[in-house]
């Protein structure tokens, strides 16, 4: 019987299935499908070794065999966008439950922890920031933990972390703790990329705060294009809180170490503080928005000023012109010997009043 510590109401279930997407095998941009084997014993490397599709089951069986020969031992099954008939060995294996082996086939999940018998299953979104190209890179991971066997799978992306697991393996003290140690690191390892993230976004925010200011016409479409990024990384980060209190939830059912149960509490509390930046930096960019509408409004005015106020010089002259115009038979001035002289200096007077008017009014 399925087994979870979420609120796993039927709602956000539906909400979650509809989100997804199936990973397809026939994208040719797609990056090969490999697994690395990484075997510790008593939390120190000992090996480890990358394969393709088609040796990968041979590959996961060793190392599953490999962990279960002694409890010193553990191993970690890093996927690379794996293919189904792998997700199918893995599921042979581990003789998972179909609704997780679903999970695993799909992509476009929101970060989550479901317990299924004895596999521990997260999903989670790691991110890094392109500066060149100012754009947010979410990558998907779905982790599994039983007894003493991890797997790691990257649904796609170009995140490095899964790329070398022995970044996971950098503290043998922790490791030694088992596999949720594992897990609790690669955790460590996410927020850590969200606050890298955050400083490359803080870096744009104040670099788009000095373009508001000096007037740059093109700072708008930025402003929308690093609000929309914030808003990724948000949908990254908060839900992963929730996946934290779910397993600080299950510390006391499921016997959890001190040590581990410290190390989660260091994790939650960067993520916290990782949080309030992210929606400090939502809040700024909306700041700025509105600011940026006030200066263009102002901008626009001063322009509808001067056109204004050229509107009405050039109205001055026009106006006479068009009285002296009308051709009445009675108009004296037509007959004047200085009548033509006289309208040209009143068309300029006017409109030299009407400029000096306007200068001292700041329209012009």
């Amino acid at each position: 019987m399925r087994n979870t510590e979420q609120n796993g109401d039927r709602s956000r279930r539906l909400i979650d299935l509809l989100g997804r997407h199936e990973t397809t095998t026939t994208d040719p941009q797609r990056r090969p499908s490999t697994v690395k084997t990484t075997r510790l014993l008593d939390g120190e490397l000992t090996s480890s070794e990358t394969v393709g599709p088609d040796d990968s089951r041979a590959a996961v069986q060793g190392a599953l065999a490999y962990a279960d020969e002694e409890p010193q031992r553990m191993v970690i099954l890093s996927y690379d966008s794996p293919l189904p008939d792998q997700i199918r060995q893995l599921e042979s294996a581990w003789q998972l439950h179909p609704v997780l082996v679903e999970d695993l086939l799909k992509a476009g999940q929101r970060p989550k922890m479901e317990r299924y018998g004895d596999v521990l299953f997260i999903v989670t979104r790691m991110a890094s920031y392109a500066d060149e190209i100012e754009d947010v890179q979410i990558t998907e991971f779905h982790l599994m933990a039983r007894r003493n066997a991890v797997a790691i799978i990257r649904q796609g992306g170009d995140s490095p972390a899964v790329d070398s697991a022995d970044r996971l393996a950098h503290n043998r003290k922790l490791l030694r703790l088992g596999a949720d140690a594992v897990l609790y690191s690669f955790l460590d390892l996410v927020v850590d990329g969200y606050l890298q993230v955050l400083r490359g976004l803080e870096v744009d925010r104040e670099q788009i705060e000095r373009q508001v200011f000096a007037g740059d016409p093109k700072v708008t479409e930025r402003i929308y294009r690093l609000s929309r990024e914030i808003i990724d990384l948000q949908q990254s980060s908060v839900p992963l809180g929730e996946v934290i209190a779910d397993l600080r939830a299950g510390f006391s059912k499921y016997r959890t170490l001190d040590a581990l149960r410290a190390y989660l509490q260091d994790v939650s509390d960067h993520l916290s503080r990782a949080n309030t930046r992210v929606e400090d930096l939502r809040t700024g960019m909306n700041q700025i928005l509105d600011v940026n509408s006030i200066l263009v409004n102002q901008r626009q005015n001063e322009d509808m000023k001067k056109v204004s106020g050229w509107a009405a010089i050039g109205l001055a002259p026009t106006v006479i012109g068009a009285i002296y115009g009308m051709n009445f038979d009675v108009m004296p001035e037509l007959h004047w010997a200085f009548g033509y002289p006289m309208a040209l200096i009143l068309m300029a007077l006017s409109g030299i009043i009407l400029w000096l008017i306007f200068k001292k009014k700041n329209w012009m």
